[in-house]
């Protein structure tokens, strides 16, 4: 008996189903992505079937036959959605008239498709390839244009057979297009030669795929590709997991884990991988023999070397007067600055390179907009930015002056994924100020580096004991460890901020006491929603987020509340709470899609998940989705007021956010935040997270959780190593290093 299908619903687990037909009419295709939306005539179906699915290309008048799942959606009705789609030439004389006239032939339009099918009938397309000079027998056909309608008819031919040759080597169609359209006709030699070049060159393509397309092309396990390849994996799942480099016994071990081969056979694997020197190279790490990927161990002794020298040279500016400008920018901003911050404008003031650092309440604004205030006065000019939108939006606010991001401010160049300003275009400034530092990774501070002019300085303003970068490195916390850099600590915090419950907690957590709770009927702008059992808790947080908190502070539980979590898995994980979350704060959209094992509706708030150059969009970016052109095969999100737009097929960067991980959460400033802290998120308990957690709420901090994970929170010292050697190569000076 078939189940009765909910609307947009879709179980992997089901049997695939297999439709076959003609396609009557192309309602939509994306010829970048692929998606299409086509209107098929099936034997014993009276009315046409709605398909859904991709193709590189796709015609009126093919015979497709198509594996999927039936769902409905709500707008369209009952509709086919395919996972593969295979479409092959019609054979029927009026098949073959409508294929020929459906545009993807170039140089053949309606009425000449008829005259050609008068001419030749069924045979049409055997004329086409086999003697196509022939065409020049239809009138209105010369030379020229029968070679067009020849190269058109061989490439639609060398489509299907790449198409064919994905399909059987496991390849779904929405992956198949993507391979395609990145290496073009070369695709299948591509595959053939090294099936591993997909896991670098294509989003959305890992290893483990690459690695299952290589197995059935008939790769040996021990054959060396696989076992190079492995390798760089590991280590680039290292980078992911914020390490630079690793140990050679542990990158040993997990490269075995991931190829199930020998320890031996990966081991010698390695010493040819290092032989070659493309990929990895070998050092040391504190006595401990380390590969590390090339370009990020280049990358760190590039960052070390500039920094020594910006270190060792005087500010571009004429020397500034403390005792005169003190009383003039306090006179200005009327607020009084304490003996830290005085010391931190002194230091700034006379030194081309200096960190700024303290946690919550200690002034940094404040120490900032006078550093600020002093030198625009002095003619200095300087440019303003930080890791995020949301952290630069903030910056702006709290200085009066224009704040860019990163990636803007060296301006992307979507060719390459590179960056325009670079030591060859250098930035035009005096001082460039970089807020939110601790976010700051090696690839992208070596980037800044680069195209920060030799003379200009360099302030970096940050706290160094929220979580490092989500990318590879440390490279606030190597800088300060260093010693090696004029660095500004802000102590003291200030009576205003010491009446916050979010401050005072703050800085208890990162002293490793427990947070106090304050007395039951008492305002504040902390709390504490006790539970025994964890699963107790995915209920108590969806009443807090959408009936207690909007009813007791009046904020918008969508808009103002941020749910922030510390793992993805779990029934406390970013996974679970958003998919409950959403049920409730967005429960009968007026459309929605489902990709990607996710619903995407309008209303829902989301994140971008990676860096997309294309679209001007980057890694922890919060948007609302605003609308869905089923017709055209669009999401549209609102980023800051950008409307930016994703084909259904590119969904797999972009996830729900009302709920997220406290490591995404970094550089943003939410009006208030839940933060659920329970056992079952022991292995990710540290005191940095849940420190860094509590200060991105500005208003409102609601922990729910037990009081003995909390306490593991605190005492949560054991912060996992990063291997990174920035700071050996700051420590060992200029005398050791050569700029890269």
């Amino acid at each position: 008996m078939n189940r009765m299908v909910r609307p947009g619903e879709f179980h992997p687990e089901a049997p695939a189903d297999v439709l076959a037909g003609t396609v009557e009419r192309v309602t939509f295709h994306n010829a970048e992505t692929g998606f299409c939306v086509l209107k098929v005539a099936v034997r014993g179906r009276r009315d046409l079937v709605p398909l859904v699915g991709h193709a590189p290309a796709i015609g009126a008048g093919e015979w497709i036959t198509a594996t999927g799942h039936w769902i409905t959606d709500r707008a369209h009705g009952l509709q086919f959605k395919a996972e593969t789609l295979k479409a092959t030439p019609p054979t029927g004389i009026e098949g073959i008239e409508r294929y020929l006239a459906s545009g993807q032939m170039r140089g053949i339009g309606p009425a000449m498709a008829k005259a050609i099918v008068a001419l030749f009938g069924a045979g049409t397309f055997e004329i086409i390839e086999a003697t196509p000079g022939r065409l020049m027998e239809v009138p209105g056909i010369g030379k020229k244009r029968a070679e067009r309608i020849v190269r058109g008819w061989a490439e639609q031919k060398a489509v299907r057979e790449i198409m064919i040759f994905l399909h059987a080597h496991g390849v779904g169609t929405a992956r198949a297009v993507r391979i395609f359209r990145t290496y073009g006709h070369d695709a299948i030699g591509v595959m053939t030669e090294d099936p591993y070049r997909l896991a670098r060159d294509i989003r959305g393509i890992g290893f483990r795929t690459a690695d299952a397309i290589a197995m059935r092309l008939g790769l040996d396990r021990y054959a060396p590709q696989r076992l190079n390849a492995g390798i760089a994996f590991a280590l680039q799942t290292a980078m992911d997991e914020g390490h630079c480099g690793l140990p050679a016994e542990r990158l040993t071990g997990l490269a075995v884990k991931l190829l199930d081969v020998d320890a031996e056979a990966v081991r010698l694997a390695t010493a040819v991988t290092l032989r070659a020197g493309d990929t990895v190279i070998a050092d040391e790490l504190d006595g401990e023999p380390c590969l590390f990927l090339k370009g990020l161990h280049g990358a760190e002794r590039s960052i070390a070397e500039r920094l020594l020298l910006r270190a060792a040279g005087p500010p571009p500016w004429e020397a500034i007067d403390l005792d005169k400008a003190l009383p003039w920018v306090e006179g200005r901003t009327h607020k009084t600055l304490s003996p830290s911050q005085v010391e931190a404008v002194r230091l700034v003031l006379g030194s081309r390179l200096c960190v700024v650092t303290g946690g919550p309440g200690v002034g940094k604004t404040s120490t900032l907009d006078s550093i600020l205030r002093i030198l625009t006065a002095n003619c200095v000019r300087v440019i303003l930015a930080a890791p995020t939108g949301r952290a630069a939006k903030r910056m702006s606010e709290q200085t009066g002056l224009e704040a860019r991001t990163i990636h803007r401010l060296l301006e992307i160049d979507p060719r390459n994924g590179g960056f325009s300003r670079n030591a060859e275009n250098p930035l035009d400034c005096d001082l460039l100020v970089i807020d939110e530092t601790s976010m700051v990774d090696v690839p992208l501070m070596n980037a800044l580096l680069k195209a920060l002019p030799e003379p200009a300085g360099l302030l970096l303003v940050g706290d160094v004991d929220q979580l490092p970068s989500v990318g590879p490195g440390q490279v606030l916390g190597d800088i300060i460890a260093s010693g090696q850099i004029a660095v500004a600590r802000l102590t003291e915090v200030f009576r205003q901020a010491a009446e916050s419950r979010i401050v005072v907690n703050a800085h208890r957590i990162n002293r490793g006491e427990m947070p106090e709770w304050p007395k039951r009927g008492a305002e504040s702008d902390f709390y504490c929603v006790e539970i025994d059992d964890p699963d107790d808790g995915v209920a108590k947080l969806v009443e807090v987020v959408t009936q207690r908190i909007p009813k007791r502070f009046g904020l918008d539980p969508i808009r103002d509340v941020q749910v922030l979590t510390p793992m993805i898995r779990g029934s406390l994980g970013a996974r679970n709470l958003n998919q409950e979350l959403q049920r409730v704060l967005n429960p009968d959209p007026p459309a929605q899609v489902e990709r990607f094992g996710w619903r995407f509706a309008p209303g829902d708030r989301v994140m971008e998940t990676q860096n997309d150059y294309d679209r001007d969009v980057f890694n922890g970016d919060l948007g609302r989705v605003t609308g869905i052109d089923p017709e055209e095969g669009l999401l549209i999100v609102d980023f800051d007021g950008r409307a930016v737009t994703y084909p259904f097929a590119e969904l797999d960067t972009l996830v729900p956010a009302f709920a997220t991980t406290i490591h995404k959460s970094q550089g943003s400033e939410y009006p208030a935040v839940v933060i659920p802290v329970t056992t079952q998120h022991w292995t990710m308990l540290a005191r940095n997270l849940l420190y860094t957690g509590v200060t991105r709420g500005r208003s409102l901090v609601v922990l729910i959780g037990q009081r003995k994970a909390i306490a593991m929170a605190v005492r949560g010292t054991r912060t996992r190593r990063r291997w990174t050697k920035l700071r050996r190569w700051l420590e060992a000076g200029r005398g050791d290093l050569r700029l890269q």
